[in-house]
């Protein structure tokens, strides 16, 4: 906690408050990050991603999530404690990885890590993108 910013809880809010000008940037962040702390306990986050390709999959074993992103050998991704993982087809039958946390920092962190693996390409669409998430197709 930053030095030049003060939290109180009164009742059933919490208030965050400046002691001097030169922390008022602060305040802001301190109150988001208070803020995503509590949703991510009572909702917690959630990021999806789409693996597409012809033999693009990934499976899960345990906290290990195993993808074939088309290399020579598959790829072995160990999920951190805090961040649970599920599987599903859409309706192509590519595969849609939900990663849930009460971090959401960290569901961020690792959905980046595991579409790093194999960026979406702009000619076929293939690889790992965010649920969502347009690419744009070149001829």
């Amino acid at each position: 906690m930053p030095e030049g910013v003060r939290v109180e809880k009164n009742d059933s809010q919490i208030v965050v408050s400046i002691v001097s000008d030169e922390y008022k940037h602060m305040r802001g962040l301190v109150r988001t990050l208070i803020s995503n702390m509590v949703v991510g306990v009572t909702q917690g986050f959630e990021k999806k991603l789409h693996v597409l390709g012809v033999g693009y999959n990934a499976k899960l074993q345990g906290k290990k999530l195993i993808l074939n992103l088309g290399y020579s050998h598959p790829i072995e991704y160990e999920l951190p404690s805090l961040v649970s993982a599920s599987l599903e087809k859409d309706s192509k039958g590519a595969d849609i990885v939900t990663l849930q946390s009460i971090d959401k920092q960290l569901v961020g962190e690792v959905a980046a890590k595991l579409r790093v693996l194999r960026l979406p390409e702009p000619y076929k669409g293939k690889g790992v993108r965010y649920f969502g998430e347009y690419v744009k197709q070149k001829a």
